[in-house]
């Protein structure tokens, strides 16, 4: 049976030539970067080289990076750790309703500790509007945390506007970048951002390696979520995993050499799967931002059709999507992405979403609009009898 990816949203195939780049550090360069002997310090050569090479593609300076294990630990050191150790000034958090469950717990857990949250609402298309920031904000504010990209509808957030907003009061700006980097080309300055998390095992590297910016200017400090040797400028205490950190490096070293092109490939066959969906299947709805959102990103309400049927439904086919966010895939309520835009339950109850990669092609395509027809019809069939 022909086999299809369509979750490239919850993660990606690692890219040869990253595992190419990685291997060495496995056997011959396996040395610990804390070591002070010459094969300790050619790993750490290799961490700092990595480091200069996620700098670049963020347009940051290299002692602005922290390695990390993953994109939630980036989140959870991010908010937790600027919280802690800015709570003298405030303790006044704001985030909005769409935001990754490693932002909103972490958020939750802050309040359990004396923190105010503010949860900020979205528009039907998952927009957050930069005048609730701007009304949301009070003396005691610290913090903004919004996600730069939405996992699940692929909506783009107006970061540059809202940074606006944060410099003239002063407030730190976090952005959970994990689905954008190496998919939309932008620089810290360009979000006005002073922390941004990424990961990567969403842009072909491999998974629990991932990184935080800190825009030391802004951020002098966050204190640490782990304790231990001080690695990471005593802000992220672990050996360091010399493989993975090279892997996001690779990963992200390639992504930026073939972003412009891949995203012209990806808007074209994402595109054409969307309007041949909304064409030709009747009862479906897109959900998200019709332009601004993720190139790869097609959210798609099946009237009638409860998404777990159709997940499994194309499973059976070959075709693997998914109904959202990987991370709570287990749930049997809608997303709270999708309550949060406000869709009315039955059709919350029937999106999935198909998410498009590099190696993604036009006759995969072709043949998931074929499939997704006879799917479609023959379960509201089954339906009616």
């Amino acid at each position: 049976m022909k086999k299809i990816y369509l979750d490239y949203s919850a993660s990606t195939p690692v890219d040869r030539d990253v595992i190419d780049a990685m291997l060495p550090y496995y056997r011959e360069n396996f040395g610990n970067p804390s070591s002070t002997h010459s094969t300790g310090q050619e790993a750490k050569a290799v961490v700092e080289n990595s480091r200069n090479i996620i700098a670049s593609c963020l347009g940051a300076n290299p002692f602005e990076i922290i390695f990390t294990g993953s994109g939630t630990e980036s989140n959870n050191l991010a908010i937790k750790g600027f919280a802690d150790a800015n709570k003298d000034k405030g303790n006044h958090i704001i985030i909005s309703s769409i935001e990754h469950y490693s932002v909103l717990e972490t958020a939750l857990f802050l309040k359990s500790h004396g923190y105010t949250i503010t949860i900020l609402p979205v528009d039907s298309m998952g927009l957050i509007d930069p005048d609730d920031v701007k009304k949301s904000i009070t003396d005691k504010t610290i913090l903004l945390s919004i996600m730069h990209a939405n996992n699940e509808i692929g909506t783009i957030q107006p970061t540059s506007e809202i940074s606006q907003i944060t410099k003239k009061h002063e407030i730190c700006f976090h952005v959970d970048a994990v689905q954008s980097f190496g998919h939309i080309p932008f620089t810290v300055d360009m979000l006005g951002i002073d922390l941004l998390s990424i990961s990567a095992h969403k842009l072909y590297g491999p998974k629990g390696s991932g990184a935080l910016y800190i825009r030391k200017e802004s951020v002098p400090f966050l204190l640490p979520l782990l304790h231990g040797g001080g690695q990471e400028s005593g802000m992220r205490s672990s050996t360091h995993n010399v493989p993975g950190i090279v892997g996001l490096s690779k990963a992200a070293e390639i992504a930026k050499k073939k972003i412009h092109l891949e995203t012209d490939h990806i808007l074209k066959l994402r595109d054409k799967l969307i309007n041949k969906i909304l064409d030709t299947i009747e009862n479906t709805m897109l959900n998200g931002h019709p332009t601004k959102r993720l190139p790869g990103n097609a959210n798609i309400s099946f009237a009638g059709i409860k998404s777990d049927v159709m997940l499994l439904s194309l499973d059976m086919k070959g075709i693997a999507c998914s109904s959202g966010s990987a991370c709570h895939s287990s749930t049997v309520e809608p997303s709270h992405v999708l309550q949060a835009i406000r869709l009315e339950s039955d059709m919350a109850e029937s999106s999935i979403r198909l998410s498009i990669g590099r190696d993604t092609t036009e006759k995969e395509i072709d043949y998931i609009i074929e499939i997704l027809k006879d799917t479609s019809h023959r379960l509201r069939r089954m339906n009616k009898s």
